[in-house]
């Protein structure tokens, strides 16, 4: 690899993430337990997401929406102002949570910083991802910060228009094979995964990934040794 530029995704990579959401969903099945099975309320809510998709692309707001959505369909819409209030409040608290780095994430960066051109590529609400990254302490070490309304082949290939940045210089490291990986390998780049203990359903995928410009690591400092 002759890399210029190395991205990283944010949530679960970066920092923690998924389980926050995690938590939520399971204080949105407390409140319609009386409903609905859990595993059916949980089918529910990310049918709804990704049904969503298009309109309100990926994130906490979305998420809430896609929970208010849920809530009316369980209910037959007979919810009350109540019931929705407590909804959004599980998404304002979601929108709050404090940044939490993930092990040796600092100590990385460090190293790379100065040897390559350091990228945050991720998905989510620009607003949030922007808070958490100011919040993380970790802003500094990026040449560039872009937040993504989705990470398919065209929009990495947008990245890389506006890094003024070939394929094979590239290199992505992330949590999801779905998102981080997938799109980078189809259009010539690296990718690097790093898998986190808990993965959206939505970015799961159900075969083996085997390209020549694809690595699985087990921990971030890993990438440290694969640069050598």
């Amino acid at each position: 690899m002759n890399l210029k530029v190395i991205a990283f995704d944010a949530d679960d990579t970066l920092w923690h993430n998924e389980p926050y959401f995690d938590e939520a969903q399971e204080r949105f099945c407390v409140l319609f337990q009386d409903y609905a099975s859990k595993q059916e309320i949980l089918g529910l809510i990310l049918n709804h997401q990704i049904s969503n998709l298009s309109l309100y692309g990926f994130g906490i707001k979305a998420f809430t929406l896609s929970m208010i959505e849920t809530a009316l369909e369980l209910t037959n819409h007979a919810i009350s102002g109540k019931g929705i209030e407590k909804i959004i409040s599980i998404g304002k608290d979601l929108l709050q949570k404090p940044v939490e780095l993930l092990p040796e994430v600092e100590t990385v960066l460090h190293e790379l910083q100065g040897k390559y051109k350091l990228v945050v590529a991720t998905k989510g609400d620009l607003k949030d991802q922007h808070r958490k990254l100011h919040d993380s302490g970790i802003g500094a070490f990026f040449h560039h910060i872009e937040v993504m309304s989705d990470k398919t082949e065209l929009d990495y290939q947008k990245i890389l228009g506006r890094l003024d940045c070939n394929p094979e210089d590239f290199l992505m490291i992330g949590n999801s094979l779905k998102s981080d990986i997938l799109p980078i390998l189809n259009i010539g780049g690296y990718g690097v995964h790093i898998p986190y203990h808990t993965t959206w359903e939505y970015e799961k995928i159900d075969f083996k990934i085997e390209h020549d410009n694809f690595y699985s690591l087990k921990k971030i400092t890993d990438v440290l040794y694969l640069l050598k």
